[in-house]
């Protein structure tokens, strides 16, 4: 019995150009030709194929299955390390289904972790870069705080005036919305006390935190806007309160 190449790829179930593929990688030998120069397929190939297609649809590499020759028929070691492979792949999907069900039910921002849950829809799109940012250098007592003012902290109509603030605007309105953001901004760190400490437990260090935190600040608040909550953080500090721990000379930011 001998087939041409259209001809074991229909009953193997793959393509044309997966056969002539396995021939270029080695996986799949050369038939014998017909006088005619067309490739006649026997059975030994059409098992061959048939192989090759049973493990890749398993998940196999190519690689990988070249690395196992024709020879092994029941390769046990493979087939338990693709086993343990998919099972931590299941449970990463799983987690992923998780996550998206709760992003859906709860219409929870992508950008955000979900344990944060919904937002203030007035947030602005420094803040929520802010803290986006820092999830990622926060330790676990500072991110939770943040998280806790994001869902619940109420609205303050000075923060408008801050979103707003152009980066030419005078000293005494700087020195102004400054002052007006004390009490929210002192009634905030009183509420959250892990605030006044960003960098404890950080994952990846506290320098590296800071130097984080300091360039997001920069990189998304305006001239003014910084100089607003360096005035923020030195009328907090001069306070009876005491001072807030800074972020590369930049006052601690209020989302």
């Amino acid at each position: 019995m001998a087939w041409s190449t259209r001809e074991i790829a229909e009953l193997a179930g793959v393509s044309l150009r997966a056969v002539r593929h396995y021939h270029d990688v080695g996986l799949l030998t050369e038939p014998e030709r017909r006088a005619n120069g067309y490739k006649q397929y026997g059975v030994a190939h059409l098992v061959r194929l048939l192989r090759i297609k049973r493990l890749t649809d398993l998940g196999f590499s190519l690689a990988h299955i070249a690395d196992m020759g024709d020879v092994e028929h029941h390769p046990e070691e493979a087939l338990r390390t693709l086993d343990a492979e998919l099972a931590a792949t299941i449970e990463r999907l799983q987690r992923a289904r998780a996550e998206l069900g709760l992003i859906l039910r709860q219409s929870l921002p992508t950008d955000l972790p979900t344990e944060v849950g919904p937002v203030r829809t007035t947030l602005s799109d420094a803040d929520r870069s802010l803290f986006t940012v820092m999830t990622r250098v926060l330790g676990p007592a500072p991110r939770q705080a943040w998280a806790d003012v994001l869902r619940n902290q109420p609205e303050d109509p000075v923060d408008k005036e801050f979103d707003a603030l152009p980066a030419d605007a005078d000293e005494q309105t700087r020195q102004d919305i400054a002052e007006r953001m004390v009490p929210s901004a002192r009634e905030l760190f009183d509420e959250h006390p892990a605030l006044g400490a960003p960098a404890a437990g950080a994952p990846h260090g506290e320098a590296f935190a800071m130097e984080t935190i300091g360039k997001a600040l920069r990189d998304l608040y305006n001239p003014a806007q910084l100089d607003v909550l360096q005035r923020l953080n030195a009328l907090l500090a001069a306070g009876p309160d005491g001072g807030i721990s800074q972020a590369e000379g930049s006052g601690g930011e209020q989302p």
